[in-house]
């Protein structure tokens, strides 16, 4: 079984939001992972068909490997460094804003 890694960092969406995509590609070969990712509505389905995609290509250039052969193994978000900001509130006060970044890593392997 030969696998191909791709990781994606650093991306401006939080790891929980980019979790809901993640769910719907495991275990899937790759046809039906990236046509899911598609047509799903969600912003981190872009992100995540853009991983899977290089991916595959690394796949394909390293072991020499079709497309239809793989499937999804592993599909991982995890979180990244989180960008503190701060927004003014009353009497001079402030309120902390959280914005989170996540990490990328899918595996495909063949059969």
């Amino acid at each position: 079984m030969q696998i191909a890694i791709a990781k994606t960092k650093y991306v401006r969406i939080s790891p929980r939001k980019a979790r809901l995509a993640a769910a719907l590609i495991r275990n899937k070969s790759v046809e039906d992972a990236s046509t899911q990712l598609m047509f799903c509505k969600l912003r981190s389905g872009e992100l995540l068909k853009k991983t899977l995609d290089a991916a595959v290509a690394n796949a394909e250039t390293q072991h020499n490997v079709q497309r239809r052969d793989l499937i999804v193994k592993e599909v991982r978000v995890d979180e990244g460094p989180t960008l503190k900001r701060a927004k003014p509130k009353n009497k001079g006060g402030s309120h902390p804003i959280m914005k989170r970044t996540s990490h990328f890593t899918i595996i495909v392997a063949t059969e």
